[in-house]
């Protein structure tokens, strides 16, 4: 019987957690860990009632350690090694356009693939304890998921190219200057801090949360005039929505609103 590496767990309503465990190596990322991801993030999607995921690690070193050396160094050929890129890449590609919104709680190491995933997610947190990094370099390699294109668009092609070129990790207060994460707390506060943002959005209206994600995400990709088309469209359905009705009904009315994602 295959191994179970990814679950998710329904931890409040509309807050699910997604955790990598395969703790021995450090959860590493492998065929297996890959195919779980998409059939999680598939099974997630189906759920009419989540809203906020938040992706971590098991155990208290890693939250994804980078993917398997072995099953890199095992590539037979160029295809295969294309494919293998190319599958990592759709993959990160699904979370960032899910309409759930991911927050990465980084609980330790996010190396090579892991570093790829978090920053495919919508927030990162970290804890004082974790370490970010693209360490290919020092394999002879690149990183294949994702990591040279984000990471530029994250901090910057300058410090995105020392940290792909000289393979060097950063704390996570490091991280957290250059723009990389969000937040950083002690270790043991993390997933508190994590589900504190997770309940803040939750609460939020189902439809203005995915136009929300949609539109920020977009704008890395939209020029300025087709980014601002697409957000007066947006604002158009929302407004005349049961729930825009009702955001601003409850406004005026000095009551709690009360969403139902229509």
């Amino acid at each position: 019987m295959a191994e179970t590496w990814v679950r998710s767990e329904l931890w409040e309503p509309g807050i699910y957690v997604l955790r990598i465990q395969r703790e021995h190596a450090l959860n590493a990322l492998n065929e297996q860990v890959l195919d779980q991801l998409e059939e999680t993030l598939n099974a997630l999607e189906s759920k009419a009632d989540a809203r906020v995921v938040i992706v971590t690690g098991a155990g208290s070193k890693a939250f994804v350690a980078g993917a398997d050396i072995g099953a890199i160094h095992g590539i037979p050929n160029h295809a295969a090694a294309e494919q293998f890129a190319e599958r990592g890449q759709r993959l990160f590609q699904r979370f960032q356009d899910s309409p759930l919104i991911f927050i990465a709680a980084i609980n330790g190491y996010a190396l090579g693939g892991g570093m790829e995933l978090a920053m495919a997610l919508d927030m990162r947190i970290a804890s004082k304890t974790a370490r970010l990094g693209q360490p290919e370099i020092n394999l002879g390699i690149i990183p294949g998921f994702g990591g040279t294109q984000r990471l530029s668009r994250l901090v910057g092609p300058g410090r995105a190219l020392w940290m792909v070129a000289s393979g060097e990790p950063v704390t996570a207060n490091d991280a957290q200057a250059l723009g990389l994460v969000d937040a950083v707390v002690e270790a043991d506060e993390l997933m508190a801090e994590c589900m504190r943002r997770a309940r803040t959005l939750a609460a939020k209206a189902p439809l203005a949360l995915k136009a929300a994600k949609q539109m920020v995400a977009g704008s890395r990709d939209w020029t300025l005039a087709e980014g601002l088309a697409r957000e007066a469209t947006a604002f158009a359905q929302l407004a005349v929505s049961d729930d825009g009705r009702e955001g601003t009904a409850a406004f005026l009315e000095k009551r709690q609103p009360q969403f139902r994602g229509q």
